[in-house]
This record gives structure tokens, sequence and C-alpha cells, in this order.
């Protein structure tokens, strides 16, 4: 009888010793699975649809928070001249440029060589991490695989309380782009979603092309 218990005991803890290995492995790939469903495979930063969800988050809890646009300028030419290999490693590093910003800012990579900063605050914290943004990309060169290059960006930014009334995440983006296009035509820095002024310096854009 103790015989058939001990046998069949150390059946049940072989298999165990069997199953742990194979759960961890199963527990491992789904955690790559969903962290390459929210990430950028290139600076490993949440991806837009992260941001996105965060943003929801953010707005359904009315929380006040802004959202910061920035792209880097001439980054095709990088691209063209020099290779997608040095184009990969200029977005890495400027990642991680970002991610290193302090206070409550969740950096984020939504396609090609645009970035996004959601900012939980008031227009005062949302503009200082805008410039910050700026100025951690242009202060100083980047390295990258096969030297040193000087980057800027052109930076647009807006916030939840800009306008009194309610507002969702596309609006939220399309201000925060239309303030980023503003300086990419005029100053290439940074500039704050201001509805009229914005509006004259697309219509000026227009009568040139």
């Amino acid at each position: 009888m103790m015989q058939h218990l001990a046998t069949a005991l150390g059946g049940v803890l072989a298999g165990f010793a069997l199953a742990v290995p194979l759960l961890w492995q199963q527990q491992r790939t789904l955690t790559k699975v969903r962290w390459e469903a929210t990430h950028d495979d290139i600076t490993g930063l949440p991806n837009r649809r992260l941001f996105l969800d965060r943003l929801r988050a953010a707005l359904a809890g009315d929380t006040p928070v802004g959202v910061v646009l920035l792209d880097l300028n001439n980054f095709k030419a990088v691209n063209d001249t020099l290779g997608h290999e040095v184009g990969n490693d200029l977005l890495d590093q400027v990642g991680r440029r970002l991610a290193g910003l302090p206070g409550p800012v969740l950096a984020a990579r939504l396609s090609g060589d645009e970035f996004a900063l959601l900012v939980t605050g008031d227009r005062d914290t949302t503009a200082i991490a805008a410039n910050a943004a700026w100025q951690v990309i242009a202060a100083h060169s980047i390295r990258v695989v096969n030297g040193d290059l000087h980057a800027t960006a052109s930076v647009g930014y807006t916030h939840t309380h800009t306008h009194r009334s309610l507002i969702g995440t596309r609006e939220l983006l399309s201000q925060a782009d239309s303030a980023m296009y503003e300086a990419k035509v005029t100053t290439g820095r940074v500039r704050e979603y201001l509805p009229h002024r914005t509006a004259t310096v697309r219509s000026r854009d227009r009568q040139h092309h």
C-alpha cells in the first residue's frame, strides 16, 4: 500500500516538475507578446496603441493632461544619405533622451520619426516638458553607429484645459499636430496650440505651395 502511494506521489511530483517549466515558458511568451503589442520595437518606448490607451484613461478620469508631439527635422535625409541603420540608431537615442525627461511624463513613439509625450499636470507643466523635449534633442550631438549627429525637432503641444469644452483624444492629437506643423514651418522649435494663429500659418503655407 505504502509502495503504491509512494509510486503515485512520485508520478505526481514528476508531472509537476515537468509542468512548471512549461507554464513558466508559456507565461514568458504571453508577457513578450503583450509587450510587443504595446511597445515600439526600435526604441522600446510605448507605441501609439498604448499612448492612446493612457490618454483615454486620463480623459475618462478627468485628469488634466497635456499632449506634446514632435518629429525630427530632416530625418529623411539621414535615412537617404547615411542609411536606415543610422536612422534607427538615431530614433533609439532620441527615444532614450525623451524617456529620461523628469516629471509625470510618458514618452512614446507613434510612427516614423514622430514621438509623443503624455504630460500629467497643468499647462505650465506641459510647456516645460515640451521645451525640455526640444532641449534634450538639440542641446548635444547624438552618438550613432558611425559618428555623431546634430539633431533638432519641431515640437507642438496642447492641454485639456486650453479650452473649457469637452475634448477627446482625436481633438488633442489634432491640436498638438497643428502646433507642431506651425513650429516646423516657422521656427522649427516649440509652439503651443492657439487656434487663430495656427490657422493663419496653415493658410500662408498653402499659398506658397
